[in-house]
């Protein structure tokens, strides 16, 4: 792990990761269907977000 502090106190502490990732995976077509993605606006294919609806636990 390594932290930074910044003069205002802003704290960052990172995780350097040593795996290698497969390149071209995609998702498959019941996740995509299941769970909306969300793309950045400003640099769309590196920032994205897979945020599922609130789950549905019925009625009460």
């Amino acid at each position: 792990m390594t932290k930074a502090t910044t003069k205002t106190r802003l704290t960052a502490v990172t995780a350097i990761i040593d795996k290698v990732y497969q390149k071209g995976r995609t998702a498959a077509d019941e996740f995509k269907r299941e769970i909306p993605i969300h793309f950045n606006e400003y640099l769309p294919q590196w920032n994205y977000l897979a945020r599922p609806d609130p789950p549905n636990f019925g009625t009460y």
